[in-house]
């Protein structure tokens, strides 16, 4: 099984939050993976061609979960000591609290609440920095592996998007990184889910 891997995440999308709380987890419980979390934006995937991408685009017209997305981009890259604490927190704020990614204040609270202090991080996203990022790492994710959506696990030059059902549950992960290692598998789809 492969213990090297690359996880898309954007946390408008509950499928990612479940798959990331369970690395995020199974880092914490020791599992011995390098992982690289890797932003995608949901809101460029629905750019209609031709259009400029949300990276060009004035703030208010990137789309609702951009804004967030360059949150956690700043933490993971200026403040790695506190990026899985702060990525479970970001999620939670959307997925738990039913909160509006796109309202700074959100995000603050979020940041504050993982003991970062909120100014520093939003002086990371005004630099440009995190915005530049999504943008390498979304094009980078088209072109390498022929992302669509999240979240999608990748080893080496293989990638698989995945719907985890659970949250939390380190063994998911276990189980996707096996099958993306499976050499002979093409696709593997329920044609429906028994619930």
């Amino acid at each position: 099984m492969p213990d090297t891997f690359t996880v898309s995440f954007d946390y408008r999308c509950p499928f990612a939050r479940n798959a990331q709380e369970a690395v995020v987890s199974g880092l914490r419980q020791g599992r011995d993976w390098d992982v690289r979390f890797l932003a995608f934006s949901l809101d460029q995937v629905h750019v209609d061609e031709g259009e400029p991408p949300v990276w060009e685009r004035p703030p208010t017209e990137r789309g609702s979960g951009v804004l967030a997305l360059e949150w956690g981009i700043a933490v993971r890259d200026a403040f790695p000591d506190h990026f899985r604490a702060a990525h479970v927190a970001l999620f939670a704020a959307r997925h738990d609290r039913g909160e509006k990614l796109a309202d700074e204040a959100v995000l603050r609270q979020a940041i504050a609440s993982v003991e970062l202090e909120p100014d520093a991080v939003a002086a990371e996203v005004a630099s440009g920095r995190p915005l530049q990022t999504l943008a390498n790492e979304h094009t980078e994710a088209q072109k390498r592996w022929a992302m669509f959506g999240v979240p999608t696990f990748a080893v080496d030059d293989r990638a698989v998007f995945v719907r985890l059902m659970e949250r939390d549950v380190p063994e998911d992960v276990d189980r996707v990184l096996e099958l993306v290692a499976f050499a002979g598998l093409n696709e593997f789809k329920y044609t429906r889910i028994p619930r």
